[in-house]
């Protein structure tokens, strides 16, 4: 297998031509770019798009069915409210929707009570990675039977084939607690158990991700917020990065290489990150970037771009921005050209136009 440009960045030998990875969800940009009306025939839409910017990488639908516009906009019908009393707002094509945080516990002495290990059946639980745990060889016939049978136990050589895991350890208690009460628990002593029986669960997932067909796995965890860190350097060197570093061995004896992906400002945690094993970072462009890849050469890194510079479409802003995004992507091979708080669909259509026009003739290494 021919190794694709996203393989060779994943390995810190990127291309002369960087590489993207996007987190994309704008229709109407797309309509913008290719003249076909995303809604009406969102298979031909895709396609063009794909002929137009095969950079992007973004999936083709089956069908060409047409699709509902979303009612929701910025005017005056910007979000609409549930049975629960809970609004929504436009998301891409359609509209959020909530996971329902807490519910698991209403107070300290529940959250203290509770066992991960007990509940492991998290199948119709919304915890974004809402599976059986109580079996191991179970979960890993499920997650087995995504790749190829033919591929044995190794994929193909030069292939980017991974996977993914959302509550690599900080987002467990966030997601099943709540905010609240999660903050105010995880100084209590008695929450050390707690945290113990989630990573119990992921010493299962990362045992059975050492066995699959892969050969990236991303890891996701909001360790950070905007400004920095949630939570304490002692508390997440007692209960996260031991345990990063535990989980993430087992995988790399096996031949993965891990990327972690937070949202955020991540410049107090990078060096953290990178000590427990993992191979680059996916974070926003809060961060200091420059300052990564002048201390971990050649790491994976994606997410410098701001959605805020192609909102504004100032042509000498995007173009500024894009520059010192090439900056960076010289300094490392894994770097990716990625617009890191995302591209949603309220982002400018023409300053997506203008991202993409200046990348490809800037981001050259």
């Amino acid at each position: 297998m021919t190794p694709s440009d996203r393989y060779l960045t994943y390995m810190g030998a990127g291309p002369r031509k960087v590489a993207h990875w996007e987190h994309w969800s704008c229709p109407d940009a797309e309509t913008h770019l290719t003249g076909i009306d995303y809604y009406d025939h969102p298979r031909l839409c895709r396609i063009r798009l794909a002929e137009l910017y095969p950079e992007l990488g973004l999936g083709v639908p089956e069908t060409d069915d047409p699709r509902p516009r979303p009612e929701l906009d910025l005017g005056a019908h910007s979000s609409s409210g549930d049975a629960d009393g809970r609004h929504h707002v436009r998301w891409g094509d359609g509209e959020t929707w909530h996971w329902d945080w807490g519910h698991a516990c209403k107070s300290l002495d529940e959250v203290f009570a509770y066992s991960p290990l007990e509940s492991a059946d998290y199948s119709a639980i919304p915890v974004v990675e809402s599976r059986d745990y109580r079996d191991e060889e179970a979960l890993y016939r499920l997650y087995r039977s995504y790749y190829p049978a033919e591929w044995g136990d190794e994929a193909p050589e030069g292939s980017d084939a991974g996977t993914g895991f959302y509550n690599t350890m900080f987002m467990w208690p966030l997601l099943v607690f709540g905010w609240e009460l999660f903050m105010e628990a995880c100084l209590d002593p008695r929450f050390d158990r707690v945290m113990e029986e989630f990573a119990e669960i992921n010493r299962r997932v990362f045992r059975t991700f050492a066995r699959l067909p892969i050969q990236f796995i991303v890891c996701h965890d909001d360790i950070v917020n905007t400004r920095g860190p949630v939570c304490s350097r002692a508390w997440m060197h007692k209960h996260i990065f031991p345990r990063y570093e535990e989980f993430w061995s087992i995988a790399r004896a096996a031949g993965k290489r891990i990327i972690f992906m937070s949202d955020g400002r991540m410049d107090a945690y990078a060096d953290d990150v990178m000590a427990c094993g993992a191979t680059g970072i996916v974070t926003e462009p809060y961060t200091d970037f420059k300052a990564i890849a002048r201390r971990h050469p050649d790491c994976v890194l994606a997410g410098e771009g701001d959605n805020r510079v192609l909102t504004r479409n100032d042509p000498d802003e995007i173009r500024a921005m894009v520059a010192s995004m090439a900056e960076t992507a010289r300094m490392s091979g894994g770097y990716f050209m990625c617009v890191g708080n995302h591209i949603p669909w309220n982002v400018t259509p023409q300053g997506i136009e203008r991202y993409l026009a200046c990348s490809r003739e800037l981001a050259i290494r």
